[in-house]
């Protein structure tokens, strides 16, 4: 039921964001709407801010035309293969149970995008602009930085590789993500691993928010998200590193370009280097 199109999922998506923005602000999901109008109104920069990151998704969404348009040939599966063997296939024979399928898909198709959109929100109704600010840099520069990476070092997905010995657990619950999800994803789009980049990216602002209660909650849904890659079958070892690394550094550029864009006289905000916050 879950999973019989993208338009459901999409549903379903907006309705856990709901959710979740609840659990993480105490405050009424709806509110953030209003805050959001009020931040743009108020700020000129946030709006350029939010342009920037809805154009870098939009060149995302074509990057598989763009990479058919030009025609680019190289295959980096066969190196990436040589470098980690058959791990992925271990963690599969390891974890495999048809009980954590479901679960396991749950987080890898609504809760990534869910924690990002309840990111925003949250932070609205916390009056936490620097942050705020960074979650949107930390997209932009994300994305700017894995989209070339698609284009020029293509990997393909770990199950698609027959010497790598991995099925593609996914469909055991999402029979038709083929039809359905694959037009936003490609197949050779695997390093770096953006489930990785965002879910970690997520966690790691959420523990600078100083919202102890966003934090566990983002850093439970990217522990099993990046444990997710692997037991689906899709993303290498390589691909999670990558993803990781590149969270670490997308949000370490991102909060002083947001405590920069505020600047002083405009923060009063909240960033720290430990939870002090008792939520």
């Amino acid at each position: 039921m879950l999973y019989q199109s993208m338009n459901l999922v999409v549903v379903y998506t907006v309705a856990i964001v709901v959710i979740l923005i609840w659990i993480g602000a105490r405050r009424n999901p709806l509110m953030a709407l209003v805050e959001i109008g009020r931040e743009l109104l108020r700020s000129y920069k946030f709006t350029l801010i939010i342009i920037g990151m809805f154009s870098i998704l939009a060149l995302n969404k074509y990057e598989l035309q763009i990479e058919e348009k030009m025609r680019l040939t190289a295959d980096y599966t066969g190196f990436i293969f040589g470098l980690e063997g058959h791990f992925v296939r271990m963690v599969q024979e390891l974890f495999y149970a048809p009980w954590l399928t479901p679960v396991i898909v749950f987080f890898y198709i609504f809760m990534l995008q869910a924690v990002l959109a309840a990111s925003l929100g949250i932070y609205l109704l916390d009056k936490n602009r620097v942050i705020l600010y960074a979650t949107c840099y930390t997209i932009i520069l994300t994305y700017a930085i894995a989209i070339p990476f698609y284009l020029y070092f293509p990997v393909n997905e770990v199950w698609s590789y027959a010497p790598a010995g991995v099925r593609f657990i996914m469909l055991d619950v999402f029979p038709k993500f083929e039809q359905e999800y694959r037009p936003l994803s490609g197949l050779n789009n695997c390093f770096p691993s953006l489930h990785t980049a965002i879910s970690v990216s997520m966690a790691l602002l959420a523990y600078r928010s100083g919202n102890r209660r966003w934090m566990v909650i983002s850093t439970i849904s990217a522990v099993i998200i990046v444990f997710g890659i692997f037991y689906l079958g899709i993303h290498w070892l390589t691909d999670m590193i990558g993803g990781t690394l590149l969270a670490v550094l997308s949000t370490a550029i991102a909060v002083p370009l947001a405590r920069l864009t505020l600047r002083s006289g405009e923060q009063g905000l909240r960033v720290r280097g430990r939870v002090t916050n008792t939520r």
